[in-house]
């Protein structure tokens, strides 16, 4: 091999090398469970019990799938794939959002923007902590009574 073929595979394998790291670096995968004592719903009434489940989607993204119960003990789902590439993607069973579109931060913090019949209605930043033990998310925007939301959920790692 030429000596400059011999670098272009070297460049080459150091670069997929790091898109591997940086997957492997998704710290929101995992399960998460609802932490309702440390989070705040405004408005209420918060969930009696919601079990997050993300997996790696794709080369870039993420599979996300989320059951529980209702404040009135109803079983709730929703969920949605999304890649980190700021498109807009269909979340089903969500009844504040009908569409999410996800952007990476860096590897522990990721923005989400939710739409309703077309409208911007919410964003989300999802902040994992340094330990990888807590999920947080900070909402903000309107839910599908019009109503203000201001919303902290926090999730810990099962």
């Amino acid at each position: 091999m030429t000596r400059r073929l011999l670098t272009s595979v070297f460049v080459l394998a150091g670069v997929l090398a790091m898109g591997v790291a940086t997957m492997a670096a998704d710290s929101n995968l995992g399960t998460w469970k609802l932490n309702a004592a440390k989070s705040k719903f405004d408005p209420g009434p918060a969930p009696k019990t919601q079990t997050l489940k993300i997996e790696a989607w794709g080369a870039d993204g993420v599979k996300y799938t989320s059951d529980g119960t209702d404040a009135d003990g109803k079983p709730t789902h929703s969920d949605f794939q999304a890649k980190y590439d700021e498109k807009f993607v269909p979340f089903k069973g969500n009844p504040d959002a009908d569409m999410i579109a996800y952007k990476r931060i860096d590897a522990n913090t990721v923005e989400a923007t939710t739409q309703l019949g077309g409208k911007v209605t919410g964003k989300t930043r999802i902040v994992v902590s340094a330990d990888g033990k807590t999920r947080t998310l900070t909402q903000t925007g309107k839910n599908a009574k019009g109503q203000d939301v201001h919303n902290t959920i926090v999730y810990d790692k099962q």
